[in-house]
């Protein structure tokens, strides 16, 4: 396998049973095998995600000292704008070779949480930018509920296992942009090899290559959509719940080669989290003799709080 496999949606939201069987059975398998797929015919056209790339160049294209007002402290980077190198992968010192902004869950009135969400920052210099973002937001979070139901019922579950938990639950949306490189990188890349902390990421289309998949042999492939696919993959929460049946696969952005440093890049995955109660608990239908229960018990919350200070966000 020298790419990750191509599911189509359409599948799944077909009347024939068949149909919507194939989809669970190939979203799953390609889960278990190497935790990434792309996937077309979701709910993202292109009007959107072209209006929103605009928004998003327009934005970083801002003067630092303009951006720089929108970086809120002693939110843990959980909204707003992240300044360059801020981030790093866990276990590593060097910070990623990008900034970022955090659009965030605006849960309904009757969402009846535990917790408060931070609110948006609004970017008074591009009146399209917000409401532009949180479209994108819905979108996104629409095909991650359909990409949930089917793995609930690959893994033996009520299809809407997961729609409570992950309806108002503490999704993000990242738009990144990863600068020209203009000197030799000392040890630090647009983005070290890492899983994702949440249930799924849903990742539209990059601006430019450099997405890489570590597969079970050891060897980095290249992850390349076609042009009107997302690519999704498992994140660690995930792979915990299922007590390591669905794999939260290693991945990373690579530089490019030397004579493509002036080119930047820009991508926009979408980091669907749950509410911060939902119990991680190795669900019963993945445990048995032959897989023993591997995780310790965990709500999201705390999950996340823990990896937001292992990735530098949150200083403790």
């Amino acid at each position: 396998m020298n790419n990750i496999p191509s599911v189509d949606l359409a599948d799944f939201l077909s009347d024939d049973p068949n149909r919507k069987q194939k989809f669970v059975q190939e979203i799953g398998t390609a889960y278990e095998e190497i935790g990434f797929v792309s996937l077309r015919n979701h709910f993202l056209d292109d009007a959107l995600v072209n209006g929103l790339y605009k928004e998003v160049k327009s934005f970083f294209a801002l003067p630092l000292e303009d951006k720089a007002k929108y970086e809120i402290e002693g939110l843990g980077g959980q909204r707003g704008y992240i300044s360059f190198g801020k981030e790093h992968a866990k276990g590593k010192k060097e910070g990623d070779l990008k900034e970022f902004w955090h659009f965030g869950q605006e849960a309904d009135e009757d969402a009846n949480l535990i917790e408060e969400y931070p609110e948006n920052v609004i970017v008074n210099e591009l009146p399209d930018f917000n409401a532009t973002g949180m479209e994108a937001y819905r979108m996104l979070e629409k095909t991650g509920i359909y990409v949930l139901r089917a793995l609930a019922l690959y893994i033996g579950l009520d299809e809407h296992y997961f729609d409570h938990w992950a309806s108002n639950g503490n999704s993000i949306l990242r738009p990144i942009h990863y600068p020209p490189i203009t000197e030799e990188p000392k040890g630090a890349v647009r983005a070290g090899a890492h899983g994702d902390i949440n249930l799924i990421t849903l990742l539209m289309g990059a601006s430019a290559g450099g997405l890489q998949v570590l597969r079970n042999d050891g060897e980095w492939i290249d992850a390349i959509p076609n042009e009107d696919e997302l690519v999704i993959n498992v994140g660690d929460m995930l792979e915990r719940h299922t007590n390591n049946k669905l794999r939260s696969t290693i991945h990373r952005v690579v530089n490019p080669p030397k004579e493509q440093w002036d080119t930047p890049r820009f991508s926009i995955p979408f980091f669907m989290h749950p509410r911060s109660d939902m119990k991680l608990n190795c669900l019963d239908a993945c445990v048995n003799e032959e897989h023993p229960k591997a995780f310790d018990d965990i709500t999201a919350g705390d999950f996340l709080h823990q990896r937001l200070v292992e990735i530098g966000l949150i200083k403790e």
